[in-house]
């Protein structure tokens, strides 16, 4: 039997908050100190004490840093004042935060070499996150820079967090990653992929000859405009019998006379069913991946996938035995 495919990508959140740069380094640091802490105490080394003092200081700087606001006064100098707390209190905060990764990195340098120390590899990648969040803030704030988008990290712990925007109504920004589905026309999903630095239009075609190699009987498949491409019109009518895929643009002859055809209409007023398994998927779940780290990401959303065909499979095995037992009931005497 032929099978029509809906195609559409949505967010799934990742399990983290909402990144600045002075709460990324933070992050950064807090980690550094309990860990230095501990190892210190451990291998009997000099140089932290009490280091719960340490979290303290420097969480008090980070506050403040945090509370400052620029000022609403309508007079310069109070504006010009406020100014020069800002900055003052930055710089505290950069300087404090520079003695305490010099310190962590003392620390790293006398521990035994030969030792097996499970938190050696996360400091030195902790201490790489603190030196690149340091120099983001002196750059933003005390030199004036803007800090392109491509240097920016949005989550110390989860570090394949992406900065989303989906255009959704009352959400600007989503903290995840995109998920791509493709559904059939029973409403099972047959495909789906975690897209790591991808946009639509780049994973349209690898969808299609995915789901192609264990189900050859995809004739179909519809999209929404964001997927379009010449190339990915043109390499998807290669593999389907029918690509319904709206042009970005002013359409060529050929494909407005298609886009305006009953046939077209009547899938992409079908395509919108896709946003049902979309919302199924979300409310079960799969709106935010709890679990950590990219494998993590990959392992929660393939399961969720695999329960939400077990839940459509299920629905339809109810509406069998529902069927026959109406047809059972239905000329049973009863008289």
């Amino acid at each position: 039997m032929a099978l029509r495919g809906r195609c559409d990508s949505f967010v799934v959140e990742t399990d983290v908050h909402y990144p600045t740069d002075i709460n990324l380094l933070w992050d950064a640091l807090r980690k550094l100190i309990v860990w230095s802490g501990r190892v210190s105490r451990r291998y009997g080394l000099s140089g932290w004490g009490p280091y719960r003092d340490h979290l303290r200081q420097v969480k008090r700087l980070f506050r403040r840093v945090q509370q400052l606001k620029p000022s609403t006064a309508k007079e310069a100098s109070k504006q010009a004042q406020r100014e020069e707390e800002i900055r003052q209190a930055y710089e505290q905060y950069l300087d404090r935060s520079r003695e305490l990764v010099a310190r962590v990195e003392d620390t790293l340098a006398q521990l035994p070499a030969e030792a097996v120390i499970p938190e050696r590899d996360e400091m030195i990648r902790f201490v790489a996150h603190a030196h690149r969040q340091i120099e983001q803030i002196d750059r933003r704030v005390l030199q004036g820079q803007t800090i392109p988008h491509g240097e920016k990290v949005f989550s110390l712990f989860e570090e394949h967090t992406e900065w989303l925007s989906k255009g959704k109504a009352g959400v600007p920004v989503e903290l995840g990653l995109n998920v791509c589905i493709l559904e059939d026309q029973y409403g099972f999903l047959l495909h789906h992929r975690v897209m790591v630095g991808e946009s639509d239009e780049a994973v349209a075609v690898p969808m299609v000859e995915a789901t192609q190699a264990r189900f050859p009987q995809l004739q179909q498949c519809s999209f929404d405009g964001h997927f379009y491409s010449p190339d990915n019109r043109r390499q998807l009518q290669a593999l389907l019998d029918r690509v319904i895929l709206p042009s970005q643009g002013r359409p060529s002859p050929e494909e407005a006379a298609w886009e305006a055809s009953e046939e077209f209409g009547a899938a992409r007023r079908q395509h919108a069913a896709v946003e049902s398994a979309i919302h199924a998927l979300e409310e079960h779940g799969l709106d935010r991946c709890p679990d950590q780290g990219l494998d993590g990401f990959h392992r929660y959303v393939a399961l969720a996938v695999v329960a939400r065909n077990l839940q459509q499979l299920g629905a339809r095995l109810q509406q069998q035995a529902a069927r026959a037992y109406r047809r059972q009931t239905r000329y049973r005497w009863t008289g």
